[in-house]
């Protein structure tokens, strides 16, 4: 397998999964570099070789990159779990971890007895 195809496949293994049918700008970014002939994208100066290899480093520093952000919120959902909780669950949470359990609210009662 050429790197071309490998590093195209480690991007798009990367991105969050998305139907064919509506694929993100990001995506669609993507496809488009793969699809453009070098000889459209390439300054006077640089040969045909040099620009797929400046191509290729980019597509795989992109890879890297969003595989690190993609780490990185696992990272911060793993170590603050509170941080998609509502305001009432984390008092809860808390209250509990120090032993206590929080009152039933009157309201809650209210409603059961009727």
């Amino acid at each position: 397998m050429s790197k071309t195809t490998t590093t195209y496949r480690a991007l798009l293994r990367e991105l969050p999964r998305r139907k064919l049918s509506s694929p993100t700008p990001l995506h669609q970014r993507i496809r488009a570099l793969y699809r453009v002939p070098i000889s459209e994208t390439q300054s006077a100066s640089q040969t045909e070789t040099e620009a797929l290899q400046n191509r290729l480093h980019e597509a795989e520093q992109m890879a890297l990159y969003a595989r690190a952000q993609r780490t990185y919120a696992a990272l911060v959902e793993r170590y603050n779990p509170g941080m998609t909780m509502d305001e009432k669950e984390k008092i809860r949470l808390t209250a509990r971890r120090v032993g206590w359990d929080l009152p039933v609210e009157a309201e809650a009662e209210g409603k059961e007895k009727k």
